[in-house]
């Protein structure tokens, strides 16, 4: 019988409602296997989240500064997940939260420190997935395909509705991805205008009336005229998105219930040239917008016949790119690759992130040290 191994993943996306952690078992026979054990969403710290909100502004020592601060509280809030259910993991894994996403430019950048959180753990740390992508000349994103193909292989399509929307899936045995649009970045800065944290059930943009030119407008921005492979950054929200629709001279209402139907049209639009006519096609569909009534109403009339969408359960909708970026940390603990070329554009497939270990730390007289395994499968 082959040997489980468990990793608390965690998760922190552009929504900045806070971040996710899952406790993890993955399993290989022949194929892997996973399930999400525990999990658990922490909120913000009001100051703190208001800082990652703007954190693409801060000054360096600020933002040097609120790296460590954010590594230390993950740290703090991995270690009472862990002794509150008393877990036994090998390994924590985390995105951290992304600052700047600039590819072109060579580089990309997730803050909260892996030492710090190493610190407040004892477990071995691994994170910084993206940096070696770019590296080798890659987008660093979207990650999560990998996890889609080998832990949710049923699928035709995995789409998953967060900060951004992107999509995964096979193409003639090689596995393509990229990311389509803005999502929750954009719907929750509308929100907030209209005083609301989000757009609970799209209740608000529902209300409100479609507008043709903005909507076309939208469609003409310069990304969705890329072919993959491609990526987004909250930079481009800021820069393309926003003015946009700042400068629309329309209710907000209207600009949100004419995003959603924006979303729905890239959405489409990123699958017609993958699917033949008559054939039948399903696509599961997680992250926060799936929560969205709204948003997903729309997005099922846009793929009327070309994709059935799969709603999965909550736990699954809240915590799958927790539950890939556990397993991405697994793949790297074990030297398996855990970024693909065919997705990122880089010159080769890799191992990427960083793994904090083999240190020793002296507290109390006591020595806290990790060893390295050598796994197998």
């Amino acid at each position: 019988m082959k040997k489980k191994y468990y990793v608390i993943g965690l998760m922190s996306g552009t929504s900045v409602d806070g971040v996710d952690l899952a406790y993890c078992s993955f399993e290989y026979k022949n194929k892997w296997s996973s399930d999400i054990l525990y999990s658990k969403t922490v909120s913000y710290p009001d100051d703190m989240q208001e800082r990652l909100k703007n954190c693409v502004d801060l000054p360096s020592v600020e933002l040097l500064q609120l790296d460590h601060e954010l590594g230390k509280w993950f740290g703090k809030q991995i270690s009472r997940f862990i002794s509150k259910e008393n877990l036994t993991p090998l390994l924590i894994a985390s995105h951290g939260h992304t600052v700047f996403h600039q590819p072109k430019r060579g580089f990309t950048y997730q803050i909260g420190n892996l030492y710090e959180i190493y610190h407040q753990v004892k477990i071995p740390v691994a994170g910084d997935f993206r940096s070696l992508d770019v590296t080798l000349g890659g987008q660093g994103a979207p990650l999560v395909p990998i996890g889609d193909s080998q832990l949710f292989s049923d699928y035709d399509f995995c789409l998953n509705l967060g900060g951004f929307s992107n999509i995964s899936f096979d193409k003639n045995g090689k596995r393509l991805a990229f990311d389509i649009c803005a999502v929750n970045s954009v719907l929750n800065y509308l929100a907030e205008k209209k005083g609301l944290p989000f757009d609970r059930n799209g209740e608000t943009g529902a209300n409100g009336r479609f507008i043709e030119a903005l909507f076309l407008k939208l469609n003409e921005l310069d990304y969705y005229q890329l072919k993959g492979p491609k990526s987004l950054g909250i930079e481009w929200v800021n820069e393309k998105v926003i003015p946009l629709l700042n400068n629309s001279n329309v209710k907000v209402e209207d600009q949100l219930h004419t995003y959603y139907r924006h979303i729905a049209y890239q959405i489409r639009l990123a699958i017609d040239d993958f699917i033949r006519t008559g054939s039948s096609k399903n696509m599961l569909i997680t992250g926060g917008g799936a929560f969205n009534e709204f948003l997903i109403s729309n997005i099922k009339n846009q793929m009327e016949d070309k994709a059935s969408c799969v709603i999965p359960s909550e736990k699954m909708i809240s915590y799958k790119e927790a539950l890939i970026f556990a397993f991405l940390g697994l793949l790297r603990w074990m030297n398996k690759t855990n970024t693909l070329k065919s997705v990122t554009g880089a010159k080769y497939d890799s191992s990427g992130g960083v793994i904090v270990n083999n240190l020793i730390i002296k507290q109390n007289n006591k020595d806290f040290s990790h060893q390295r395994h050598k796994l197998k499968y």
